[in-house]
């Protein structure tokens, strides 16, 4: 069986790569198709593999200002011929699923999210509400929404990370979807207890929907010791006028992260996920949660004993969980049994299984 696996964009190792990575270990001879690739900025595996890029990958500033095409996205993803092939895995958070199966051929779509910048993120990432740019901007979000629900019915089955992107998928293209939680953490991982020390830990992209400015406010106000590892497009504006208790660290390799994770007495999570793999990966060295109530977080943090919520994401709202998480103590078993559900393993199993059944169903 000739395996195809399409991808977004290869820039970088987010956790979409995380994922692709494990889909690359159930199909080691498939080829990856994307619409940007940059070299040397991903491991081995997805290095290593017959990378076909769109003419996408060929504009000039590619690198830094690929977002900047998107209205070519729908056309790039549909440029990719994939008759010499029986499967189609796409791992899509933007155009991969959009890709055009011909007849015959099998196609399974990973879904991190429907696409964010049109659908439930439009006004966050583009707020501005009058002008030609407003104007102009409305009209390519209602084109891609269009071509978003058109395409896909190109999708035989549908899987997803969470529950809450499940229910989007439905709401935006009357879709059933089996959950499939991300490959967080290898099979059989044991956490690890080590003696806290008196800070909280952010890990995450610098983007407006992450509220990595929110938590800035709070601990602005608690006078807490905060410390934010990440990078993106707010990065400049969310180191001005930091105060002393908040430090911003950029570039920070993944070795050191994970004493940060050790360490922190807690792990804030402010914004609104689809699912998010940082809190999963904080409870594997027993640092609880505080994180926003709502979407992903709900089905990674158990409330009381792997973390605590708080349902509006305003300052004060997120400091009063900090005095609540303040007055608990977490259980080592509570976060063992919490990240089992999240395992490479566990991943891999239910992804075959998919596959299997979507074969078995194909053949008569």
């Amino acid at each position: 069986m000739k395996v195809a696996i399409v991808h977004d964009w290869l820039t970088g190792m987010r956790g979409g790569e995380v994922v692709l990575d494990s889909i690359l270990k159930i199909f080691p001879e498939a080829e990856l198709f994307t619409l940007f690739y940059t070299p040397n900025q991903l491991n081995y595996r997805i290095e290593n593999r017959k990378i076909h890029t769109a003419f996408t990958n060929k504009l000039p500033f590619k690198d830094q200002k690929y977002r900047y095409y998107l209205p070519l996205f729908p056309t790039a993803i549909e440029s990719f011929d994939f008759r010499d092939f029986d499967l189609i895995l796409s791992s899509s958070h933007c155009v991969a699923k959009g890709i055009i199966p011909p007849p015959g051929v099998i196609h399974l779509s990973y879904l991190h999210t429907p696409m964010r910048y049109v659908w439930d993120l439009y006004y966050d990432y583009f707020p501005q509400k009058s002008g030609l740019k407003f104007f102009l901007l409305s009209m390519i979000a209602n084109y891609l929404r269009m071509w978003d629900v058109t395409s896909s019915g190109r999708v035989d089955s549908f899987t997803c990370n969470s529950s809450f992107v499940a229910k989007r998928i439905k709401k935006y293209y009357s879709r059933d979807a089996k959950v499939i939680h991300p490959p967080c953490l290898e099979a059989n991982f044991q956490v690890e207890e080590q003696k806290k020390e008196d800070y909280y830990l952010i890990v995450s992209a610098f983007a407006p929907y992450k509220k990595i400015g929110l938590a800035i406010e709070a601990f602005t106000k608690n006078k807490r010791k905060l410390i934010v590892i990440g990078g993106g497009q707010e990065e400049n504006s969310l180191k001005k006028n930091l105060p002393d208790n908040v430090t911003i660290l950029t570039r920070v390799p993944k070795e050191e992260i994970v004493e940060y994770y050790k360490k922190a007495r807690g792990f804030i999570f402010p914004g609104l996920e689809d699912f998010g793999i940082t809190p999963v990966e904080s409870q594997a060295y027993c640092t609880p949660v505080i994180a926003f109530g709502k979407g992903g977080a709900l089905e990674t943090v158990i409330k009381g004993k792997t973390g605590v919520f708080f349902y509006n994401q305003q300052a004060d709202d997120l400091n009063n969980a900090i005095e609540e998480f303040e007055s608990l103590s977490f259980k080592k078993d509570d976060f063992q049994n919490s990240i089992n559900r999240f395992t490479e393993e566990k991943f891999i199993n239910e992804i075959k299984n998919e596959v299997d059944r979507l074969i078995k169903e194909t053949s008569f």
